[in-house]
């Protein structure tokens, strides 16, 4: 499932277990064609910023590239990656981090 994250909900969404945020921006043609890839994995909680409205959290993180992922473990920054990725790949990321 897709979840849109903003100023209001950023914090409170990742502060717990394992998530997935990809930060995108309208215009990045990858990261229309990654959106078909994470809409087929329904099941799973995944973060979306969309960088242009939510510019202050990609500073924070320093996310200059689209899409941008970044796991995130109980609120804290565990791995990142650019780049468009298949849901097989982001699967593997994420259960490593589940183990």
């Amino acid at each position: 499932m897709l979840i849109e994250l903003n100023d209001n909900n950023f914090s409170e969404e990742i502060k717990n277990g394992v998530k997935l945020v990809e930060f995108y921006t309208d215009w990045c043609g990858y990261c229309k064609k990654q959106k078909t890839e994470l809409e087929a994995m329904d099941k799973i909680w995944i973060g979306q910023v969309n960088a242009e409205k939510a510019s202050n959290i990609a500073s924070k993180y320093q996310v200059n590239a689209f899409p941008t992922f970044i796991l995130f473990k109980n609120g804290a920054d565990v791995e990142r990656f650019s780049g468009m990725h298949s849901k097989e790949k982001l699967m593997d990321k994420i259960m490593k981090y589940l183990k």
